[in-house]
């Protein structure tokens, strides 16, 4: 199975609308129950049948410090509910916290939660919470999962107020282009919402429970692509608006007001994004159009991501730095430190200087003291005067003029100088083949003019980037067109990088990866690019195509400490 580094904060949900295009034949929860013994999911939130299950099986008598193939702990128990419970617990083999869900093997669901735990497993997508391993043992099926301290819930991220644009595109961005992934591998998840989609402590968006949390509930639908698709826009809605966009609330947030229908997110709020707004709106089942533009919709996530594409890119806000505290001029008085200051209105007597020393021993070291000074003085003026004669013996020997092969005269020849440093007016990652964006809070630290700092990619599960993208890169923008001699990049740790650059008659910051030209190929910590030819351009994309795996945390990325150009 594929096994991960970090682990996943259990995968049940106590409640929430279901995408009207899915279906639950029972009524049962995947999610962390305020009250493990009972189930607080509500049928009428989820918008599901509410018939209740058939076949089930009695939940197995597992309790705190019971142990599954000798190896996995349970610890607490998060969720009981229909017949099957889900755990915190302890790899007793590799030391870490991972979660398990337990039901018996003669559940109606059990063979279809092994097969969707397997499934999922071999995606092997980091994007996804990692499924450790699925297993039939002693009448029981329990599937082992990531368990991520470290991470949060959108839902309680939006209990606090609704996301930033930027957090809202980065989201909708890196959710839509992981179940594209996950749809062209056949695999759909079916209930993805805010309490599935998590943010790590990096940045980066997670999805928990893929295929598994549907096959807990016994949910299917006949048109996967859509549901979640719809439920993507659901995600959306909620994090620019921090309202559900149906009329029952779920998830800590309130519904919209019944009798209104679907109303875009810019009309709920003030002050949204109108691109995103108009994005929800295309996810959601609205028959694809919003009154302004006319959109088609999105019915797959890979329309989704193709449209995020189409969109302009929303930059991070600028952040804000807080001015430093006027100078203080202080009241100290000299000489009084150490001593109580004097009481107002006495007269401090003054203190007669010692007389200087008229000792023997004084006068010795006077006359010392001179005499150094002056061996000195003459050390000095004799070095100086012998420089100077030496300076003017070369220029006499030196002719001011050297006879070239046709016969004329020339002047003195200058000595051949490398090019001159270029300034880099502005930088950003690119990030194309995935999520749009590759840490770009750290991406000033290329060029800080420092090789103490540096910006590091996402950590990959090999060097060729877990076989996800071909590269990750830096754009850099020079300010105007000039012409390139060399591109020296230092790096942390070995690394494959490629020189490309835009054309000269680019009018803007080409965002399309096939608009860079490769120029020029290298490896190492400190690599030298340089074109075969003259390059003249303003915009250049240094691409990293493989990765060293970095020794202080064991992980495949790749670290940009500096990164300089000359003409």
């Amino acid at each position: 199975m594929a096994e991960r580094s970090t682990a996943a904060v259990d995968v049940a949900d106590n409640s929430g609308d279901e995408p009207l295009t899915a279906k639950a034949d029972q009524s049962t929860a995947d999610g962390v129950a305020q009250n493990p013994e009972r189930d607080t999911d509500s049928d009428e939130a989820e918008g599901g049948d509410g018939t209740g299950g058939t076949g089930k099986a009695s939940p197995p008598e597992l309790h705190s410090g019971h142990k599954l193939a000798r190896r996995y702990r349970l610890e607490e128990c998060v969720t009981r509910l229909d017949g099957f419970s889900s755990w915190r617990a302890v790899d007793e083999k590799l030391r870490r916290a991972v979660g398990v869900h337990v039901l018996p093997a003669g559940h109606a669901r059990a063979r279809s939660v092994l097969a969707a735990a397997r499934s999922s497993a071999l995606l092997g997508d980091p994007r996804f919470v990692q499924v450790l391993d699925a297993v039939e043992e002693n009448d029981l099926v329990y599937v082992v999962h990531e368990w991520l301290p470290d991470a949060t819930e959108l839902s309680t991220l939006l209990s606090a107020g609704p996301l930033e644009p930027h957090d809202a595109y980065q989201m909708v961005s890196q959710v839509s282009s992981a179940m594209a992934a996950a749809h062209r591998e056949g695999l759909a998840h079916l209930r993805l919402n805010p309490n599935a989609v998590l943010r790590a402590s990096t940045g980066q968006w997670r999805i928990r429970g893929l295929a598994v949390n549907a096959a807990l509930r016994g949910i299917a639908s006949d048109t996967p692509q859509r549901t979640d698709t719809e439920a993507i826009g659901a995600l959306l809605y909620a994090a620019l608006t921090q309202r559900w966009p149906y009329e029952n609330d779920a998830y800590g947030l309130s519904g919209l007001p019944k009798d209104i229908g679907l109303i875009p997110p810019d009309q709920v709020r003030a002050g949204i994004h109108r691109g995103l707004s108009e994005l929800a709106m295309r996810a959601l089942a609205n028959d694809g159009a919003t009154a302004s533009r006319h959109e088609s919709p999105c019915t797959t996530p890979e329309e989704l991501v193709k449209a995020i594409g189409e969109m302009p890119r929303i930059r991070p806000p600028e952040p804000a730095f807080t001015a430093p505290p006027e100078y203080q001029r202080t009241t100290y008085q000299q000489g009084t430190y150490g001593r109580p200051g004097p009481h107002p209105g006495v007269t401090q007597p003054l203190t007669t200087p010692p007389p200087p020393l008229q000792s023997r021993t004084g006068k010795a070291l006077k006359w010392a003291v001179s005499a150094l000074l002056i061996a000195a003085l003459g050390l000095g003026s004799w070095q100086l005067a012998d420089a100077l004669m030496d300076q003017s013996n070369k220029s006499e020997d030196t002719p001011s003029t050297q006879t070239t092969d046709g016969g004329g005269k020339s002047g003195p020849k200058k000595p051949a100088t490398s090019g001159k440093p270029l300034a880099i007016s502005h930088v950003r990652d690119f990030d194309p083949f995935g999520d749009q964006s590759e840490k770009p809070s750290d991406i000033g630290k290329v060029y800080d003019n420092s090789t103490g700092t540096y910006w590091q990619t996402d950590y990959y599960l090999s060097s060729a980037f877990g076989n996800l993208k071909s590269g990750v890169g830096v754009i850099l923008d020079l300010g105007k067109v000039q012409q390139v001699g060399k591109v020296t990049v230092t790096f942390v740790g070995e690394t494959s990088v490629e020189l490309r650059s835009a054309s000269a008659d680019a009018g803007s910051e080409p965002t399309s990866f096939d608009a860079y030209t490769k120029v020029a190929e290298g490896s190492g910590t400190t690599v030298e690019l340089k074109a075969g030819k003259t390059l003249n351009s303003r915009y250049l994309l240094v691409w990293l195509t493989k990765l060293p795996l970095q020794p202080d945390d064991g992980k495949w990325r790749g670290r940009v400490a500096d990164i300089k150009v000359t003409s």
